[in-house]
């Protein structure tokens, strides 16, 4: 089932051509990576997907919205099936974690009690049900992107667009990011993430699409090559030469002398003494 699809869709700035000819399918529960240099429009992409930026031109549907002719009344309700994880993290730095995630619970209308449990299942899910009562500057760069994925699930949604979400984090914290990000799609979560981390489409396989030139490609994985099976056949034996052939006769035990042989010799012998 197709989650996101877009045709022929132009993406715009201030009049200035961001994309063009965008033509892109995602299906629920695909891994999705958006790659390309800075500037080449991969956030922007994102944000048309989420209401942020107006498509110009093309039919462009997420979750059965159609984004080309969304109102502004609609976004609210869209924005509630998908979770948005920051590059820069936009915590509320005036609060503590589990505040930064009431607040969210609470601008969707959920009672006091659910937002306690949600919280804490959350909290569990990404790794951090010790760091509740921590403010965001008492955090690592890895444990606030944790909570900045905790309050992207908060609402259970259908898809998780990360904009960068390891680009400010060492490699192996950036890994454990992305580990816990493909748990998420495995519950159920569609996930489309930037990078500019070539290193995590090898280390965790999904499907690419690249942003260059104002369009948007997607970049097949290049076919393993495979190695041509090699029969090994039994070496023949070599023919038998002709002196192999006579050498049972030479291996036998010398012929003994015959008797008229002896005979001979002793005169011989004999001959030669007289002399």
């Amino acid at each position: 089932m197709s989650q996101i699809n877009y045709r022929n869709v132009e993406v715009r700035q201030q009049e200035m051509i961001v994309l063009e000819e965008v033509n892109l399918k995602i299906q629920s529960g695909e891994f999705v990576y958006l790659i390309g240099k800075v500037g080449s429009g991969k956030s922007s992409l994102l944000k048309t997907m989420y209401g942020e930026l107006d498509i110009y031109s093309g039919e462009a549907e997420v979750l059965g919205y159609d984004m080309a002719n969304i109102r502004r009344k609609q976004i609210p309700a869209l924005r509630k099936r998908i979770g948005i994880v920051f590059q820069d993290f936009q915590l509320l730095t005036d609060r503590n974690v589990r505040d930064n995630l009431d607040f969210v619970l609470k601008a969707t209308g959920n009672d006091k009690s659910y937002r306690k449990m949600r919280i804490d299942e959350v909290l569990e899910q990404v790794g951090m049900s010790t760091k509740g009562y921590k403010m965001p500057h008492e955090l690592s760069g890895g444990e606030q992107q944790r909570i900045v994925i905790a309050r992207a699930i908060l609402n259970k949604p259908e898809i998780i667009l990360a904009d960068e979400p390891t680009g400010n984090l060492d490699p192996e914290t950036g890994r454990q990011i992305v580990e816990l990000l493909r748990t998420i799609r495995d519950q159920g979560s569609t996930v489309i993430m930037t990078t500019h981390n070539l290193q995590l489409l090898e280390e965790y396989p999904g499907k690419v699409f690249r942003c260059d030139g104002h369009r948007v490609v997607e970049q097949k994985a290049p076919e393993t090559p495979t190695t041509p099976e090699i029969t090994l056949e039994a070496t023949p034996e070599a023919p038998a030469t002709p002196e192999a052939a006579e050498e049972p006769e030479a291996s036998k035990a010398p012929a003994t002398t015959a008797p008229s042989e002896i005979s001979e010799n002793s005169e011989n012998s004999e001959k030669t003494e007289n002399n």
